[in-house]
């Protein structure tokens, strides 16, 4: 799974992810809304910083997360 979030950071243009391009970096994984959602309750990435209205986390801290986050489904036995 690190893998998999460590080839998409690799893949950004630039070292920060904007809130609102959340969804891009994430395939439509994580969307705005549930971000700004979790960053009012202490749970979203670490490091974010604001610049006028937009906000924008690293993408290495924003990759951490996404990896804690995440889990590989199991195929079931047929």
């Amino acid at each position: 799974m690190d893998t998999i979030f460590q080839e998409m950071a690799e893949k950004w243009p630039s070292a920060w992810v904007a809130r609102t391009e959340a969804e891009k970096f994430t395939g439509g994984m994580i969307g705005e809304k549930y971000l700004a959602n979790l960053d009012c309750q202490g749970k979203g990435p670490a490091g974010r910083i604001r610049c006028g209205r937009k906000v924008a986390y690293p993408v290495n801290e924003f990759v951490k997360w996404l990896e804690l986050r995440s889990e590989v489904i199991q195929e079931r036995d047929k």
